[in-house]
């Protein structure tokens, strides 16, 4: 059974579709890149409340309708202004980080299953998801914001040296490359990664053999391991405003301008390669 949600606002970038009263399905659909921008924020946080106080609700599972874009970076061409602006939510954390935040402790599974590029917020968003599987052949997770100049934001410093030991976490961060399925999976960015063919076979199979169990005894479950691995929001609390006042910065400004120069924020090879191309900047 699939039910879509009812919305208000008129571009819809993200959709819900009920496959089942205990299955849920969120597909981000902004072509053609899937970039995160002010009005993604609003429309992230209506999923996520409904997340929490459905009662039937077990497992949701994040995809995307855009060929090769899972969901990627922040809007630089949008006001940041429309961004900061926006009230804290209940967590008392800044809009994006608060919503992650409440995804990863909502008493629901919520899985990302990701075909194509997560990049910055999409990496962010798919961290704060309970598991990630991803397409060996299609998958491409970065934090590619140190190589623009940028901080990154929403919780991945706090997230990544949970998931893969601290070298490695510092590798992704400061590297800001791009992270192919197979080695993802190694690093434990991924939980797996699966040959393409076979991803949408397995989470289908996965979401709803969890969707199955008994909803107080998975929250239960997830609370507690939730205890022993989840960031405090003091930890993720800085890095959104540390993020926000790095990209004012002369050295962002600079290297986002030559990003822009070059495609950015446009398909074509600048967007599908941007590990490659933040590496080139000042060779």
């Amino acid at each position: 059974m699939s039910d879509k949600i009812n919305h208000t606002t008129t571009n819809r970038q993200i959709s819900l579709a009920r496959r089942s009263p205990h299955y849920w399905r969120v597909t981000i659909d902004d072509p053609p890149l899937n970039i995160f921008g002010p009005d993604t924020i609003p429309q992230l946080n209506e999923i996520i409340t409904a997340l929490e106080t459905d009662e039937h609700v077990k497992v949701v599972v994040f995809d995307s309708a855009v060929e090769g874009f899972f969901l990627t970076h922040y809007d630089f061409l949008a006001e940041l202004e429309n961004t900061t602006r926006l009230p804290p939510g209940p967590t008392g954390l800044l809009p994006l980080p608060d919503t992650l935040v409440r995804l990863s402790r909502a008493p629901v599974v919520s899985i990302a299953s990701i075909r194509g590029r997560a990049t910055g917020v999409g990496s962010a968003l798919a961290l704060a998801c309970d598991m990630r599987f991803v397409s060996r052949e299609k998958a491409n997770l970065s934090q590619w914001e140190v190589g623009a100049g940028v901080v990154p934001g929403g919780g991945p410093m706090a997230r990544l040296p949970r998931l893969m030991e601290r070298g490695r976490a510092l590798e992704v961060l400061l590297g800001a490359d791009d992270i192919r399925g197979d080695l993802a999976e190694r690093y434990g960015y991924a939980n797996r990664s699966l040959p393409d063919a076979d991803l949408d076979e397995f989470v289908d199979a996965l979401a709803p053999r969890i969707a199955s169990f008994d909803k107080r005894a998975i929250s239960e479950t997830k609370r507690f391991a939730d205890v022993a691995s989840l960031p405090s929001d003091y930890e993720i609390a800085p890095e959104l405003d540390v993020c926000v006042a790095s990209i004012m910065r002369p050295a962002a400004q600079k290297r986002i301008r030559m990003l822009m120069e070059q495609g950015f924020h446009r398909p074509g090879d600048v967007e599908d390669r941007l590990g490659y191309y933040v590496g080139q900047l000042e060779r």
